[in-house]
């Protein structure tokens, strides 16, 4: 009982310091997970065999680990150590196709392609933002998207917020899509042994569904606004995508190693290599094919993120060693009874409710074992727990400007430049985008599953 209390408490107290950012989030999550080793594996516990099951080092040494061959991937517990290299490897890559200037050559190229009128720019950028996010972090796809947005809303004459508004929610939206597109995804996705080609069937399909509902509902709310406030620039005037690319070597040669990335993770469950090994060979790749600037992208890897996850997956393995994650889902199936269609609601709302106001990864990380319990109480099939949950935690984030890290980020590249978005404006038009993106995932779900 003590050592339960103790793991609550310790994930209540991470939970406060990342919501307050009084202090970063990667040094709470560290803190609270040398506190839950030491105290709650420790003192209480008195278990050594918790601790190393927590930490997880030995996965490195299995050979599933690396090659999963006919198998599912390996399922862990406690600290995944796939989700750390995989999305350490796509950083290294994301980092190496920002610096051949591929991501600006691509946006200016799209809007070239609409003839720099606003409202077609502000469908493109949607579906592109959207596309994007299915295989690379939604942050730096808003990092670079917004940032052309504004050079061409001052280019244009036309507020850049409706344009950057949109883009974010597709980027979360976008995200839910595949198994590498969203840290949630991924943590789902290597911890229940899900491979790429199940969350595009499944999550994809509803992901597409709800992006064809949302860039009609994007466009009935901004079209007048653009169309009022667009100016025709001189031709002249426009910039060339061509501008953007700093050296064709290199570029070719991002362009190149991004397909291969896509092309691993679409087959790997037929290659039976894992994401660990698509991540760490990506990586490899790209410091190989960098030369002298290998050092850079190294040193431009998120590191912060990473020591994040570290420290979150230890709390989380707190909570599931203590038998809190246990209790939480014998509430759950109480609560929804005999009845799996209250039990897929009752997750899907929380999780989009509480990813509003509190980071999704966390969220996602603790209930993982939850729905693997829910899922064993109840003989209901795993993949509708994990399916309900991506959406829910991928989209409700979306709710809020504190929501997801790629709203963040959208924001304050628009209030650098000068465009304020407050609360008030975007839960104005992104609130409702959200609500009815996860009504359609319900709806989805129950038709197909049920």
């Amino acid at each position: 009982m003590i050592a339960q209390i103790m793991a609550v408490t310790i994930f209540v107290v991470m939970f406060a310091l990342i919501v307050s950012e009084k202090i970063e989030r990667q040094w709470a999550s560290l803190g609270c997970g040398a506190l839950m080793i030491v105290v709650v594996f420790g003192i209480c516990m008195r278990s050594g065999t918790a601790i190393w099951e927590t930490l997880n080092f030995r996965e490195f040494a299995t050979v599933q680990f690396w090659y999963a061959g006919g198998m599912s991937e390996s399922v862990s517990t406690g600290v995944n150590w796939a989700t750390i290299l995989f999305i350490a490897g796509m950083m290294i890559m994301v980092e190496g196709m920002g610096k051949s200037g591929f991501f600006r050559w691509l946006c200016l190229r799209i809007a070239k392609a609409v003839k720099y009128k606003a409202v077609p720019i502000l469908i493109s950028f949607m579906i592109i933002s959207f596309v994007l996010a299915m295989f690379i972090d939604s942050i730096t796809v808003i990092l670079f998207l917004a940032a052309v947005t504004v050079e061409l809303a001052e280019l244009l004459k036309f507020s850049p917020i409706p344009v950057i508004l949109a883009e974010v929610f597709c980027a979360n939206l976008g995200g839910s899509a595949t198994m590498c597109g969203d840290p949630p995804n991924i943590i789902i996705g290597t911890s229940l042994g899900y491979s790429f080609g199940d969350f595009i069937t499944n999550t994809g399909l509803i992901a597409l569904i709800s992006l064809m509902v949302v860039v009609c509902y994007f466009y009935l709310c901004f079209r007048k606004k653009l169309v009022q406030n667009t100016c025709e620039a001189d031709a002249t005037s426009y910039p060339e995508p061509g501008s953007a690319i700093k050296s064709k070597r290199e570029f070719g040669t991002s362009c190149i190693i991004f397909g291969l990335a896509v092309l691993l993770l679409v087959t790997h469950a037929m290659t039976g290599l894992t994401v660990a090994t698509i991540g760490t060979g990506i990586a490899l790749i790209t410091l190989l094919t960098s030369g002298k600037d290998a050092g850079t992208l190294i040193r431009k890897i998120d590191y912060k993120t990473l020591l994040f996850f570290i420290g979150l997956f230890i709390v989380v393995g707190g909570l599931e060693k203590t038998g809190i994650l246990e209790l939480i889902a014998s509430v759950i199936e109480e609560i929804s009874g005999d009845d799996p269609r209250l039990m897929v609601a009752i997750i899907l709302w929380i999780s989009a409710l509480a990813s509003a106001f509190v980071d999704n990864i966390p969220f996602a990380a603790t209930m993982i074992p939850v729905i693997k319990s829910l899922a064993a109480a109840t003989g209901l099939d795993l993949s509708i727990l994990a399916w309900t949950l991506a959406m829910g935690t991928d989209i409700g984030g979306s709710a809020t400007p504190i929501g997801a890290s790629a709203n963040v980020v959208g924001i304050s590249i628009a209030s650098q430049n000068g465009h304020m978005i407050g609360w008030g404006k975007y839960c104005k038009y992104l609130a409702p985008a959200t609500i009815l993106v996860i009504t359609i995932s319900m709806i989805g779900i129950y038709i197909r599953y049920f």
